[in-house]
């Protein structure tokens, strides 16, 4: 009965969003920034290691990752308060497009119907697109383009291994992980970025190892 409660408010909200602004025309406004960057212009390691740090079986789901939400649902249950942590990559963009930060239940129903939209009107690549060009990456940096223009004065097809690892895993914490506040907590996200990469096979441990004896703040 309460899914069913929180699902009708969701579907409100969302309703109310999609008033005040369609999908498509976020989608359009959002292509409209001339630092949009296509998803063919990011380098193949940059795109692996989004995917395996953020959301491994992003190819393979429907929009949510069951197995991820259902552990993060558990964890706000034995912790009582509604930590995050368990969204997909489609779950991200749907929240960065069309809602506000906020931490709630009926937020996250909301979430999910602009998640089934963007599944069913969008392939799989122009979603990651959306995300790499609506993520936040500390330091006044909204997307891939300047985030690589800022920190490292490149293009994101530029990038580099490790500039690319290391970039990949500062949206899920900018305030931390941005390398102009800590380079140290950067690259310990960085190596875990790594680390996924390797477990999910996008790079042997050999390579891995490579990119942390780059690391600058040992």
């Amino acid at each position: 009965m309460l899914s069913h409660i929180l699902l009708l408010i969701g579907y409100i909200l969302y309703k109310e969003a999609m008033e005040e602004k369609s999908l498509e025309d976020r989608i359009s406004e959002l292509k409209s920034d001339e630092s949009y960057t296509n998803i063919s212009e990011v380098p193949d390691y940059y795109k692996n290691a989004i995917i395996a740090i953020e959301d491994h079986r992003f190819y393979r789901h429907f929009g949510v990752d069951v197995i991820a939400t259902s552990r993060a649902m558990l964890n706000n249950i034995v912790s009582f308060k509604m930590q995050g942590g368990g969204s997909s990559i489609t779950q991200q963009v749907a929240k960065n497009l069309c809602f506000t930060q906020e931490k709630t239940l009926t937020r996250k129903a909301a979430e999910l119907f602009v998640v089934f939209r963007l599944e069913k009107d969008y392939e799989k690549d122009e979603i990651l697109e959306l995300y790499i060009n609506n993520m936040y990456f500390g330091n006044g940096y909204y997307n891939i383009h300047d985030a690589a223009e800022g920190y490292y004065d490149k293009l994101p097809s530029e990038l580099d291994l490790y500039e690319a690892t290391l970039l990949a895993g500062v949206p899920n914490a900018p305030s931390a992980y941005a390398p102009t506040v800590s380079l140290k907590l950067a690259e310990q996200r960085q190596s875990q970025v790594l680390d996924a990469m390797v477990k999910y096979n996008y790079m042997s441990q050999e390579e891995a190892n490579h990119i942390k004896s780059l690391q600058k703040s040992k």
